[in-house]
């Protein structure tokens, strides 16, 4: 497999206009909660598909399902995927999307975590929280920082194919799987919907426009990890 020297990227006024809109949503977002005009569907959508008893409807073995969704966007295997990225990168020599990677994975964990002690909004008592969650609950940190680590590891994998419609389907799929994890968190009642729309849409939009705008940080890292660890070594010639 021949890799491109830098991987593929798309191209950066069309990150910077997804990011852009995702920002934008987020911001209406937090208006509409602001002003009130959420409410109604942060009540209907915490309480749908739920009993008389507050406990969604559907077998044990479909709770341990989405536990076993929202576990992918918790702290442990996030992070876990995203070194385990780092890691195949760097393997692949693709230095700038590995620094690129860890640049844009930390500044969306540091903008997340800003945004929550901004707003300090408190997780929904008014349905059981099917599993322990703590701090405050706008935006949904699962939300936020999955849609952060899996899109911008499908950016960054998109590199190894030349065929658009395989990037895209790359791309689709992590879109796809923080959804799922976003939706997870309002099932399990730790969160209200507003929280995980603005966080999933605040988490794409930050992928997006970090690799938009982070590829000139993430080449002078790659460099300067070149000169700390220097070039790799030729491989021997074979002997005759």
């Amino acid at each position: 497999m021949t890799l491109p020297a830098h991987g593929f990227r798309i191209t950066p006024a069309k990150l910077v206009a997804a990011g852009l809109c995702c920002w934008l949503g987020v911001l209406a977002v937090a208006w509409a909660l602001h002003s009130g005009h959420a409410q109604g569907l942060d009540r209907a959508g915490l309480l749908f598909w739920r009993d008389d008893t507050l406990q969604p409807s559907g077998s044990p073995s479909l709770l341990e399902t989405v536990r076993d969704v929202t576990a992918l966007g918790g702290v442990l295997l996030r992070n876990l995927f995203a070194v385990g990225a780092v890691v195949a990168l760097l393997f692949l020599r693709l230095r700038r999307e590995a620094a690129l990677m860890v640049l844009t994975v930390a500044s969306g964990w540091a903008v997340n975590s800003a945004l929550k002690g901004l707003v300090g909004r408190p997780r929904p008592q008014i349905v059981p929280h099917l599993m322990e969650a703590g701090g405050n609950s706008f935006p949904s940190g699962h939300s936020f920082n999955a849609a952060v680590v899996y899109i911008a590891m499908a950016l960054a994998f998109a590199a190894l194919s030349k065929r658009p419609a395989v990037r895209r389907t790359v791309i689709g799929t992590a879109m796809a799987l923080s959804l799922a994890i976003a939706w997870s968190r309002v099932w399990l009642g730790v969160h209200w919907p507003t929280d995980v729309i603005a966080g999933w849409l605040g988490g794409a939009g930050w992928a997006f426009l970090a690799a938009a705008l982070l590829p000139r940080p993430a080449r002078m890292t790659a460099a300067a990890l070149e000169e700390v660890i220097g070039s790799p070594a030729p491989a021997p010639e074979p002997k005759r």
